[in-house]
């Protein structure tokens, strides 16, 4: 094991809102890779634009860093 994997794992078990949006979104890409076919044109708009804001808080929360 390398000097950087303990403090790599440490970091992503302290950050524990963007895990839980990360798991989030790949939930909702799973979803939509699963249903895309089928979806009218409207709910394929609205599935992207949800993932989009989803996206948009994933970074917010990955520039903010771990809760204190």
């Amino acid at each position: 094991m390398t000097e950087t994997q303990p403090q790599n794992f440490d970091k992503r078990r302290s950050n524990f809102v963007l895990r839980a949006l990360v798991d989030e979104m790949l939930e909702q890409v799973r979803d939509l890779d699963r249903t895309s076919a089928t979806m009218s044109p409207e709910e394929r708009s609205t599935a992207e634009q949800t993932l989009d804001q989803l996206m948009a808080r994933v970074r917010r929360a990955a520039l903010k860093g771990p809760a204190a």
